[in-house]
């Protein structure tokens, strides 16, 4: 590795080629890191070239070095500001008493006749 990388740095780099598990990034002329592509966006990447192409400047920054190995972890999307997250609909909630018609016993009742039948079945 020629240059001197440290976990934390933002660099520019130009992407030199891509994978389907991720896109190769030029850091200098000997030094190129990865962008896995988990580190891409934020959200599912399905495809690469929907968001890269070979040739293209990206802001990257360096997620670890490992010097025993000489490879470079790199990640676009720590660069991006993180999406609002979904609103969800708020339906108000009805308790159990309100959702429960206590006139209906009907279906409460045929099980305490069966369960009669079944106890004298059993001969307990």
């Amino acid at each position: 590795m020629a240059g001197n990388y440290e976990a934390g740095q933002e660099l520019s780099g130009t992407v030199t080629g891509i994978q389907p598990y991720g896109a190769f990034v030029a850091l200098d002329d000997q030094t190129q890191g990865l962008v896995h592509i988990s580190e891409i966006t934020y959200g599912f990447v399905k495809d690469i070239h929907e968001h890269l192409s070979v040739g293209q400047q990206v802001k990257v920054k360096v997620l670890d070095v490992d010097e025993q190995d000489h490879k470079i972890s790199l990640s676009i999307r720590a660069l991006q500001d993180a999406p609002a997250p979904a609103k969800k609909f708020h339906r108000p909630r009805k308790s159990l008493q309100e959702r429960v018609d206590e006139q209906d016993d009907k279906g409460f009742n045929s099980l305490k006749d069966k369960l009669r039948d079944w106890i004298d079945k059993s001969g307990y």
